[in-house]
């Protein structure tokens, strides 16, 4: 007899902050992460950040009870951070692929996916551009990331990646993050349409409970993993001292599904300000303090 549900996965989420390379072609953002640069950004540390992040993500794979089957990142400035990332740590053995596109950020920022070739298998990959302006202010943002995948069971699951675009610099900036919804909004329309499961996931630069996530997850039959989480003061960012979830997890309305915030303990340090503690960052302003991230990342567990 046929299990009720035809459909296991782990997936981890993770904005990375800043994970540029130490090179740089002589322009854009990136020419402030190198070792001349304003940050001396060196490959010793570039080294340091990519062994720190394996080494979480396999931290986060033991408490969750086994490999994740695909990590979405944000904030990567290249395909070449994630295959060093596989490459030179110890992810090195393990059979993941990677896959990435450049997008127009202004920062040079992307999102990007690692898979397990072994659980996995990519039947497609796509960039779903974000666009939109108000005056003279055109939108130059993150791509969404979306991946057609069939499991080692047979079956078939469309994961897209996330960043949208951030509340920097005050204003009225929610119209920007209203595109990118609405692009992942045709994402997910498109695959509800053609009988597909989809799993977004990403950095959304706002809380769950915002109106407007409970809008689209209405329109489009879709469930908001971290609005739970939200409403029990959980977080992935420390802003303030206080914790919001800007990091989020969509998933078909009748999948059994969880989501978990994964605090990992050797990335964790005193807040000063504040009290309690709060995620290590790579840089403090200027000063480079050794972290990995100011996020911590999300890992969710999907039955369907």
């Amino acid at each position: 007899m046929k299990a009720l549900w035809v459909l296991a996965i782990s997936v981890f989420f993770w904005n990375m902050e800043n994970f540029f390379d130490w090179r740089s072609d002589g322009s854009g953002y990136d020419v402030v992460f190198t070792p001349t640069g304003e940050r001396h950004w060196t490959y010793r540390r570039f080294r340091k950040k990519c062994a720190d992040a394996a080494k979480a993500l396999l931290w986060c794979a033991q408490e969750t009870g086994g490999l994740p089957d695909a990590v979405g990142f944000a904030e990567l400035e290249n395909r070449f951070v994630l295959r060093c990332l596989l490459k030179y740590t110890i992810l090195e053995k393990l059979d993941y692929e990677t896959v990435h596109f450049e997008s127009p950020d202004r920062r040079g920022i992307d999102v990007g996916l690692i898979y397990r070739k072994s659980r996995l298998r990519l039947l497609a990959a796509r960039p779903v551009k974000v666009e939109a302006s108000r005056g003279a202010d055109t939108l130059r943002t993150r791509d969404i990331l979306v991946g057609d995948f069939v499991t080692a069971e047979g079956d078939t699951i469309t994961l897209a990646v996330n960043h949208h675009p951030s509340k920097f610099g005050g204003g009225d900036s929610d119209w920007r993050r209203k595109a990118a919804l609405e692009a992942l909004a045709a994402v997910a329309d498109s695959v509800r349409r053609a009988g597909g499961r989809l799993i977004a996931m990403g950095d959304f630069n706002d809380t769950p409970d915002r109106p407007v996530y409970a809008e689209f997850c209405e329109q489009l039959g879709l469930k908001n993993l971290a609005l739970p989480l939200a409403k029990q003061g959980k977080g992935t960012i420390r802003y303030e001292g206080r914790w919001e979830l800007i990091d989020h997890f969509y998933v078909p309305e009748g999948a059994s599904a969880e989501m978990k915030i994964m605090k990992v303990p050797f990335l964790m340090t005193r807040d000063n300000v504040h009290s309690g503690e709060k995620p290590m960052r790579t840089y403090t302003g200027p000063r480079y303090a050794g972290g990995v991230s100011d996020h911590l990342p999300i890992a969710l567990r999907f039955e369907f």
